[in-house]
């Protein structure tokens, strides 16, 4: 499956849905997608998950979010640390 950012996917097993936020690939072949609910709270930010790809399908009534980073790219939250 070729994974679009931005694109609503639903996992196949739990029926979680979000918005496809990040993607990454491993030395070892496994493919994975992080889901970003939305929220029906705005004062809230529920968690994201990641996923297999397969385990993925595209909700394609739900519109692409599109973001215009052009001027601050670069991320949102800082990076974990372990």
């Amino acid at each position: 499956m070729n994974i679009i950012l931005g694109n609503t996917y639903a996992d196949k097993i739990t029926g979680f849905k979000g918005v496809a936020t990040g993607h990454c690939e491993y030395i070892t072949g496994c493919a994975q997608t992080l889901l970003q609910p939305v929220s029906e709270d705005t004062t809230k930010k529920p968690e994201g998950c990641w996923f297999d790809d397969q385990r993925l399908d595209h909700v394609t009534e739900a519109a692409q979010i599109v973001i215009d980073n052009g001027s601050t790219p670069g991320c949102d939250i800082p990076a974990p640390v372990r």
